[in-house]
């Protein structure tokens, strides 16, 4: 039996700009695997849990970078934090390999995992207090670029990082 998908007759209706738009730089790191480093106490129910640590040493220094820049933004006034739903536009800028060609254009279809760095991004976005939560999403486009070869690439690698909600949408 094949089923069809029922036709929408509009779309959401976002915000033509984003309430959040800024570029980090740094190494965007993924949220990969987590290692079990010991045993602890559940503060709420007093059980013993496992006490885990993040696999990649890229995600720490990635999510301050994010944090301090939503942070910056919305001190500035640049940025606005975000209430209802969410469209998260992502571009990440990775270093290009040296091995990799250089007269042509090539494409960064290896590691890390795409969700792995978003991931990430939004649990700092989270942090920055820019959301609630990352559940706030309900629409997301994110690629993997190398610098000079994406129009959203940036010089180094980072991330261009929007946000757009939607008019008179709350919750």
């Amino acid at each position: 039996m094949t089923m069809t998908a029922p036709v929408l007759s509009e779309a959401y209706e976002w915000e033509p700009e984003p309430r959040l738009a800024i570029a980090v730089h740094g190494l965007p790191g993924p949220q990969g695997s987590k290692s079990p480093v010991g045993w602890g106490r559940s503060k709420k129910t007093g059980k013993a849990i496992p006490l885990m640590r993040e696999s990649s040493k890229k995600v720490k220094p990635w999510r301050e970078a994010v944090t301090e820049a939503i942070t910056a933004a919305i001190l500035r006034g640049d940025a606005q934090r975000l209430a209802g739903p969410v469209r998260a536009d992502i571009t990440f800028t990775m270093p290009k390999p040296t091995s990799a060609p250089k007269r042509r254009r090539t494409y960064p279809a290896v590691s890390p995992d795409i969700d792995k760095l978003e991931r990430s991004t939004f649990d700092a976005i989270t942090a920055a207090k820019a959301w609630e939560d990352d559940g706030r999403v309900i629409e997301s486009h994110v690629r993997k670029v190398y610098p000079g070869e994406h129009p959203e690439a940036l010089a180094e690698p980072g991330a261009i990082i929007r946000l757009y909600t939607l008019p008179g949408a709350t919750a």
